[in-house]
């Protein structure tokens, strides 16, 4: 017997933090009944668990990496028309998902997947998992400048934790600059936000590493599954960013 929200989650329905959104919601059944508890338990070989009315199942699980273009969005649909990661997906016969979100106008590593604790593993606040990030920004910041991101910064939604900065490349008319910045926080547009908080607002923005795993030459549109030894190394940098972050 598991959790109702572990079981849906790993079937790849949604995150785990989604799944027990749907439970709260009463979207989920058990066996014909509602289910609005987080603390139920069912067995997934047993139950027929059912989601908005539809019988979950179990699938093969799936891990990808994509580089995502600038100019797609990172949801399942678009009210506007724009392009979505999904329709990248043609080849992939189960139903994947993003782990966590990139800008529209943010190009770069994306993780994709139909493991729900995976994704809730990697994005959960105290978990602390490092993303890397090439910035190229309008203008040359001072060291100083940088210094203030490395200590944490005050953004209209609070503090920063302190990232690690440093410059990759200097326009020779000092225009703009690349500086690479690793963050351990998810909030929306963080990165820009930070660079606007010290007057440097940026250009371009590309996410070059999710933990220990690099972009490297995957082309941009194209995606590629993770090999066991990957997925297990970012699951184990969760845990021990967990165990060294704390739980506050």
């Amino acid at each position: 017997m598991e959790r109702l929200q572990k079981i849906i989650a790993q079937a790849g329905v949604a995150s785990r933090r989604k799944c027990e959104e749907l439970i709260l919601a009463g979207k989920v059944e058990v066996n014909g009944v509602t289910v609005t508890e987080l603390g139920t338990k069912a067995d997934p070989a047993q139950d027929i668990i059912t989601v908005n009315g539809k019988p979950i199942k179990t699938e093969k699980k799936v891990y990808l990496m994509m580089n995502k273009p600038k100019g797609v969005i990172t949801s399942a649909s678009d009210p506007e028309g724009r392009k979505i990661v999904s329709d990248y997906f043609k080849g992939v016969k189960e139903r994947v998902y993003p782990v966590g979100r990139l800008d529209y106008d943010t190009e770069g590593l994306l993780l994709l997947t139909n493991d729900g604790e995976f994704a809730n593993l990697l994005t959960h606040p105290r978990h602390h998992v490092p993303k890397t990030y090439l910035a190229t920004v309008k203008g040359v910041p001072h060291g100083t400048e940088l210094d203030k991101l490395r200590k944490g910064i005050q953004l209209e939604d609070g503090m920063t934790a302190p990232a690690e900065v440093e410059y990759k490349d200097v326009d020779p008319d000092g225009k703009e600059s690349v500086i690479a910045i690793t963050i351990y926080e998810g909030r929306n547009r963080q990165v820009r936000r930070m660079f606007e908080a010290i007057s440097h607002p940026v250009i371009r923005l590309k996410r070059i590493a999710f933990g220990d795993l690099l972009l490297q030459n995957l082309k941009r549109g194209l995606m590629r599954s993770l090999t066991k030894d990957e997925v297990n190394r970012l699951i184990q940098l969760a845990k021990s960013e967990k165990k060294r972050k704390g739980t506050k």
